[in-house]
């Protein structure tokens, strides 16, 4: 039993320092180098997607009542014009959204999608201020000079949809 256990270890020895080998080989070759982006941030997982609702009451009263999830009790953010509610999933939330005032972007969306629907996505980065600067050098447009407080209490940037592909992507301080 010792001596298999013995030529089990030396094989996995063995291909461990052979994948060791080929790690090193990789990375100091210029092709495979010259891919491996030089961010001074990352960027993390999926914090939430959002839903503008026309309808937040009877939006809140589908994941809670029906679909039996966790909902969060509406919150007012004057600085972005909405009211917002979350509804916990486990591995991410849903942010629903819907407008608070005259001026709000979410009054706009809801006029051109009289049902709603998806109006953003939000990606947490470890470090918000290195990003702005990586994208606006990558000439990807920010919505907002400076961060803005979001509804996590974290800073916020959004960027502009036509610079991803069509979806308005927020990306929130982890």
């Amino acid at each position: 039993m010792a001596a298999s256990l013995g030529l089990a270890a030396a094989g996995l020895l063995a291909r461990l320092q052979t994948s060791a080998l080929l790690r090193r080989t990789l990375l100091s070759s210029n092709s495979f180098s010259q891919n491996i982006p030089s961010c001074l941030w990352k960027l993390g997982r999926l914090n939430h997607v959002a839903i503008a609702v026309p309808d937040l009451e009877k939006a809140q009263s589908l994941y809670k009542d029906v679909l039996g999830a966790q909902v969060s009790e509406t919150v007012a953010l004057p600085e972005h014009g909405v009211y917002t509610v979350f509804v916990e999933l486990g591995n991410t939330k849903l942010e629903l959204l819907h407008p608070l005032g005259e001026k709000s972007p979410i009054a706009s969306f809801l006029q051109k999608n009289k049902t709603g629907g998806m109006h953003h996505i939000c990606i947490e980065v470890d470090d918000i201020k290195a990003a702005m600067a990586e994208l606006k050098k990558k000439e990807i447009r920010i919505l907002s000079e400076e961060p803005k407080i979001g509804a996590h209490g974290k800073p916020v940037i959004f960027l502009h949809p036509k610079d991803c592909h069509g979806v308005l992507v927020e990306l929130e301080q982890a």
